[in-house]
């Protein structure tokens, strides 16, 4: 059974308390994705390239007629440690958080997570007179 069926087959909110057993292919990158190896009975993601499909406006009710493309834009950490991965639908826009699971590309997580490091919201070569302005010496150029 597929991932789109799935909305039609089972009662409103079903994956909320039960697990997906079932093996899907990755819309992104093409990888057969099984459950076993995540750590978890709620896979929701590819562990290759980490991208989601949009197919619940909450977690497990199966409800978004989106069906879009998540695609996973940063990581942050929760308040016990565990990391989880922000996606955004290509199609809708829509944000939602998924935690990591075991079996996770380590390469592409630790790439959302430096991302921010790589490409800051600023000019690298003007932290020197930015700093400098948070502390009162500097003087705008």
């Amino acid at each position: 059974m597929n991932r789109e069926n799935k909305k039609k087959s089972f009662d409103k909110g079903y994956y909320k308390t039960n697990a997906c057993s079932d093996a899907f292919t990755c819309k992104v990158c093409g990888r057969i994705v099984v459950p076993c190896g995540a750590g978890t009975d709620h896979r929701n993601h590819c562990p290759n390239c980490l991208s989601s499909l949009h197919v619940d406006n909450e977690p497990g009710d199966r409800e978004a007629d989106c069906g879009g493309c998540m695609e996973p834009i940063a990581v942050w950490v929760r308040k016990n440690g565990e990391w989880a991965i922000i996606h955004r639908c290509r199609i809708c826009g829509r944000l939602s958080s998924n935690r990591i699971a075991a079996d996770d590309n380590p390469m592409k997580l630790m790439s959302l997570a430096m991302k921010p490091v790589a490409q800051p919201p600023f000019p690298l070569e003007r932290i020197e007179d930015m700093t400098a302005l948070m502390g009162g010496d500097g003087r705008i150029k």
